[in-house]
């Protein structure tokens, strides 16, 4: 045998081989479905939904009479609490969480906890209206000239999620989100008073850091334990 036909039977195995280890990854993906799907679900990235609603945000309120912060820590009670948007405007203050899920949801105002359901898993994630409800609190103490009326509390989901219960107040699919902010149309806060709050939170701000993020993520174990 000579050295072209024995690179050739190699060639043969090895192409074998590679097929026969794709047919038994197919195998047992089809399977095992919820390995594949178990860490893009429970929860998904939540800088994907952030940058979702960043774009639509942009896309509908470019304009003078509306700015928009992102990403925003600061400092509350005995640590730091984190705003994934805060949209200030001549309509009033809009503090956004934005939640990324995926499969069924569960969901009560007053319940600690609501359920995200995929193939039949089960997984209980903190109530986002009790997370924003500290980050309003956050705001009107540091925006202590704005009425708190006009502070808003807004909960947003992304991704394929769907309500499977009412859906409670203050929480929106991501096509909901500008519709529900252009229900406010008068003007409640001046041109002046809307950039010294946008002021007043860019001097009060932690810096956009990996270290802000490891920080703010170890005083909210200290406090509530790792999830």
């Amino acid at each position: 045998m000579n050295l072209i036909t024995l690179a050739f039977v190699f060639l043969i195995i090895f192409v074998g081989l590679i097929g026969f280890l794709v047919l038994v990854l197919l195998f047992l993906n089809k399977i095992f479905p919820s390995r594949r799907i178990y860490a893009r679900v429970f929860p998904s990235n939540g800088n994907i939904g952030e940058a979702q609603v960043l774009r639509k945000i942009i896309r509908h309120f470019n304009t003078p009479n509306y700015h928009l912060l992102n990403n925003i820590t600061i400092p509350f009670g005995d640590g730091t609490t984190q705003i994934d948007h805060i949209l200030i405007s001549t309509k009033g203050v809009f503090v956004i969480e934005t939640k990324d899920y995926s499969g069924w949801l569960f969901a009560e105002e007053r319940s600690p906890h609501w359920t995200q359901v995929i193939y039949r898993m089960k997984h209980k994630f903190p109530n986002p209206l009790r997370q924003n409800y500290r980050h309003i609190k956050a705001i009107q103490k540091l925006l202590d000239f704005i009425p708190k009326e006009h502070i808003h509390s807004v909960v947003v989901f992304t991704g394929s999620a769907e309500f499977k219960t009412e859906i409670p107040k203050n929480v929106f699919y991501l096509d909901q989100l500008a519709n529900h902010i252009n229900t406010f149309q008068e003007d409640v806060i001046t041109t002046n008073r809307m950039q010294f709050c946008v002021g007043r939170i860019e001097c009060t701000r932690y810096q956009i850091s990996r270290k802000t993020d490891v920080e703010h993520q170890e005083f909210l174990n200290r406090k509530f334990g790792s999830v």
